[in-house]
């Protein structure tokens, strides 16, 4: 693929909720543009973006996909992106480094929940965008009802610049309201406006006139004073428009059939700004945001993306170059690590496929394999002059599960696939929790976990089950008490002898664990103190309850006895561990329960609702923070009962809730609770006997 100016390339994220109809849309548009010469269909697995067997398995997309393609004599950077909301990092990337966004909306479903959010990224970054009204062959399809939904919800910049031509099995082609053409078939064959939609096109072609003057101030008095404005001046008017985002172009399309695709393609290129117009915001050497202008000939500065682990190729780096030129076989400095990095061939994505080039140029995209040190979010750039590109900020993950290996050979090769599959991932993370001594994985949803280990066990030959993590529940004691042991055995020889009086008191909340000595008289020897310390750490690890790790406690070694020859560090290690082991059962021991800090914004219709559950669940409302139309909940909730919560809130308000949590403190569970856990460790014993 040549190389391309930058006013001649178009970076652009393919975005929608999900089962709106990008990938189908995807592959029109890269039939039409010869990339490909049949089209592929998601039902089938066999579509260009859609390569990985997960998203074959599921008919969705799951990874952002390249799709490059040449039109009108432009480079077309097209970025498939997941619609499902677990896979939202993807969306967010491709977000980042494009100029400009098609929002893909289905002509019978209308504005969904994943709409609405990805118009607020959209917002975040100030990103230009169209709007694609797809699946017009489609029973039901409604595009004035659907167009009207999309004015309600995200205003009335957002107009027809298309009207179609039929809907359903009669859906034919588009009306452009600017030039007043029909365009129709696949092959967007240009004609006359039908008759029966001469008076709709030349009714909504005034308000669009109206509205493209009202954002330029000359076209203003033009209109106001009556004067015929030229098709021209409104068609750059409304570019520019676009470009400074106040207008937003609606147009109609069917993927499928492949109609209205054409002049979706040139409205791409016409509308939507190349980086030769839009910066990028960078941290300078003072660290204060600066913006960044796409510089072919300056120093180089690339933005890394997205990373993903390919079992052949290696870890594959995707980058966006803003500045200078990104060269196969040369060395490049990491900005972000203060490392340099070697760089081996560079690629242009196609899909899955790879094609090698010498060089990536300031506002293209590019890939490369193998790199050591780089990872999402990393500037690339010379050393002597670095900069740092604002990188991508990613969700926190909200829903956990616990990873186990199906076999031994699993157990070995798990951490390495783990970290290769959270490098891949952003919104992925991993950790050891060393109460339950389980690992466990977190990310946005129990898809994205499932596909997470499907993708280890297919790319790393990694077999593992996911499990709802066990709770790290802790013993403490609630009163004072003192406890005595005396470790004595006489057999043939040297006996055994360790004797040990402890004090065990309950400490506040959060205090952890404490252990100190108060010996006089030499009753026990300064050199079995540490022994009595190991063996009181030990007896602590497993409380007398349910075998839950003991905390907010002080134990005070005070007394003891030892013999001359029969005592051993062994001795006083088990008198330490059994003097704590009957102190714990003395101190009347309690359970404490996690509890986890909510924070839950949903849309103010269903308030009552989402405290209904958490009433449910024990938790406590600390207060509400109404904001247009939605309401913020801050809840304390046991984190038993809120392990699972990401799926309870999907269901009460139809996915237009969202949650962050996390950790705020411990505090003594309820008797019935204690009850139930007891009972559910023991049944637990009873089957690992069995």
């Amino acid at each position: 693929m040549a190389q391309f100016g930058l006013e001649n390339i178009r970076n652009l994220a393919l975005v929608a909720h999900n089962g709106a109809g990008k990938t189908s849309l995807a592959e029109a548009i890269l039939f039409n543009a010869k990339v490909i010469n049949r089209l592929g269909k998601v039902s089938d697995g066999s579509t260009t973006s859609d390569y990985d067997p997960a998203e074959q398995k599921r008919s969705m997309s799951i990874s952002l996909s390249m799709l490059p393609y040449v039109w009108q004599g432009n480079k077309i950077n097209l970025m498939d992106t997941p619609g499902y909301p677990d896979f939202v990092g993807e969306v967010k990337s491709a977000i980042r480094v494009s100029e400009g966004a098609a929002v893909v909306v289905c002509a019978v479903s209308g504005v969904e929940v994943g709409t609405e959010q990805i118009w607020a990224y959209c917002n975040e970054s100030n990103l230009p965008r169209i709007i694609v009204v797809n699946r017009m062959d489609r029973e039901n399809a409604d595009f004035t009802k659907v167009t009207e939904q999309i004015q309600t919800k995200f205003g009335r910049k957002c107009l027809p610049v298309q009207i179609p031509i039929g809907a359903h099995t009669g859906f034919k082609g588009v009306v452009d309201l600017l030039k007043m053409k029909s365009y129709t078939g696949t092959e967007g064959k240009e004609g006359d406006v039908p008759a029966e939609l001469q008076a709709q096109a030349k009714n909504l072609r005034e308000k669009l006139a109206e509205s493209i003057a009202e954002t330029d101030d000359s076209l203003l008095e033009k209109y106001l004073g009556g004067e015929e404005i030229g098709q021209d001046d409104l068609h750059k008017a409304l570019c520019k428009a676009v470009v400074d985002s106040k207008l937003v172009p609606i147009l109609a399309s069917s993927g499928l059939q492949n109609i209205g695709i054409i002049p979706l393609m040139d409205a791409f290129v016409n509308y939507l700004p190349s980086p030769k117009e839009r910066g990028v915001i960078i941290v300078g050497g003072d660290n204060k945001p600066a913006k960044m202008t796409a510089n072919p000939t300056g120093p180089l500065a690339a933005l890394v993306f997205k990373t993903s682990a390919d079992p052949y190729v290696g870890r594959l780096t995707y980058f966006r170059v803003y500045s200078g030129v990104f060269s196969s076989n040369s060395q490049v400095w990491n900005a972000t690590r203060g490392e340099n990095e070697r760089i081996g061939q560079v690629f242009v994505l196609h899909g899955k496929n790879q094609e090698p080039v010498p060089e990536i140029a300031a506002g293209d995209i590019g890939a490369v394999a193998k790199l050591n040190v780089t990872a999402t979010g990393d500037t690339l750039g010379v050393k002597d002059k670095p900069v740092k590109i604002t990188g991508v900020t990613f969700p926190e993950p909200r829903y956990s599960e616990a990873v186990y290996p199906k076999t031994k050979l699993d157990l070995d090769k798990l951490g390495p696939s783990l970290a290769k599959i959270v490098e891949e991932d952003p919104t992925l993370k991993m950790h050891r929790d060393a109460t339950t001594s389980e690992t466990i994985i977190s990310g946005l949803g129990e898809i994205q976990l499932g596909v997470a280990a499907e993708k280890m066990a297919r790319k790393f030959g990694v077999n593992v089950e996911l499990q709802t993590p066990k709770v790290p529940y802790k013993e403490t004691i609630t009163m004072q008490t003192d406890a005595e042991y005396k470790h004595k055995k006489q057999t043939g020889g040297h006996g055994q002898y360790g004797h040990v009086v402890l004090s065990l008191e309950p400490l506040p909340r959060g205090s952890g664990r404490e252990f100190t000595e108060k010996i006089v008289g030499g009753s026990i020897p300064r050199n079995f103190i540490p022994a009595v310390e190991k063996g009181v750490n030990e007896g602590v690890q497993e409380g007398v309850l349910a075998g839950f790790p003991v905390d907010d406690v002080r134990i005070t070694a005070i007394d003891g006895s030892f013999h001359p020859v029969d005592s051993s560090e062994i001795c006083f290690k088990i008198a330490g561990a059994g003097a704590v082991k009957k102190g714990l059962t003395d101190g009347k021991p309690v359970l404490l329960e996690p509890i986890v800090k909510l924070k839950i914004t949903a849309p103010d219709s269903y308030t009552g609702d989402i405290i209904s559950d958490l009433n449910t669940k024990r938790g406590q409302v600390q207060g509400m923070i109404p904001e247009e139309g939605a309401n913020t909940i801050e809840a304390i909730v046991p984190l038993a009962e809120v392990q699972r919560y990401a799926i309870n809130l999907k269901s009460i308000t139809q996915g237009k809730g969202t949650y962050s949590m996390e950790f705020s403190h411990y505090q003594e569970a309820p008797p019935l609770v204690i009850q139930k856990i007891i009972a559910a460790k023991q049944a637990e014993k009873e089957k690992e006997k069995a």
